[in-house]
């Protein structure tokens, strides 16, 4: 595989990007190629203010990924969720008696906009279960990522039609193109559930693909394989933003 890392400026200014609340500039332990610090092209979102409540989370949810061992999860409110926006982001949440970094894997219709819905685990670092609800701040960091990204074709997947899912990235994603032997780009549009979705299909592959951060950093892979059975690595991750 080779990686093009392309920095796409949006706009006259380059706003700053911390590595976390604290600007520690920690990549999560990360030595994988294209994990090194750069200048964000895109400013993070906003930080918000809600309420956040508890579930009892396993990893599934709408943004479709596997139930597994990092119960430190959330659902974002339906607002923010938007089409699957920070499915497999990170938030740094700031409550009445801690603070956590979570990571999103579902979406909470119950919950206004600036709230959150933890898991029981997140949601004790942050308060005492028994408060139930509590008012929360918080803001989008890096994922605590230490490989590099990874593509997962939807079952079912073939030359004909074609679901492509991003996981362990490290911050959440905007677009995924496929990108043909002649340069031109096919955008693939992304579905609520969080998968990137050719309806016609890309072919039998093996694939280019270019998949784009909110901060505004793009990553290429070539020889992506057109297999449903396990995850595949791209060649990098997403540098962390200075």
């Amino acid at each position: 595989m080779r990686l093009v890392l392309a920095i796409i400026a949006l706009g006259l200014g380059v706003g700053a990007c911390n590595a976390s609340p604290h600007g520690d500039g920690d990549d999560g332990g990360g030595g994988s190629a294209g994990s090194g610090s750069a200048a964000c092209p895109t400013a993070a979102p906003p930080g918000e203010t809600g309420q956040a409540t508890y579930y009892d989370a396993d990893g599934t949810g709408a943004c479709s990924f596997d139930a597994g061992s990092d119960f430190l999860i959330a659902a974002m409110n339906m607002a923010d969720y938007g089409n699957a926006t920070w499915c497999g982001g990170c938030v740094h949440v700031v409550g009445p008696s801690g603070e956590v970094t979570v990571r999103i894997v579902d979406e909470c219709p119950g919950c206004a906009q600036g709230g959150l819905d933890l898991s029981e685990t997140a949601f004790s670092m942050i308060s005492p279960l028994s408060a139930g609800r509590v008012d929360i701040s918080w803001q989008q960091v890096d994922c605590p990522v230490t490989g590099p990204v990874q593509y997962v074709f939807q079952s079912g997947s073939s030359q004909f039609y074609t679901a492509i899912q991003l996981r362990d990235t490290r911050y959440p994603l905007v677009s995924l193109a496929a990108v043909g032997s002649d340069g031109s780009a096919q955008m693939l549009p992304r579905q609520s559930y969080n998968y990137f979705v050719a309806s016609g299909g890309l072919g039998p592959g093996p694939y280019t693909l270019q998949v784009t951060d909110n901060r505004g950093q793009t990553l290429e892979d070539s020889g992506i394989a057109l297999d449903t059975s396990a995850a595949q690595n791209g060649a990098a991750q997403f540098p962390s933003c200075e």
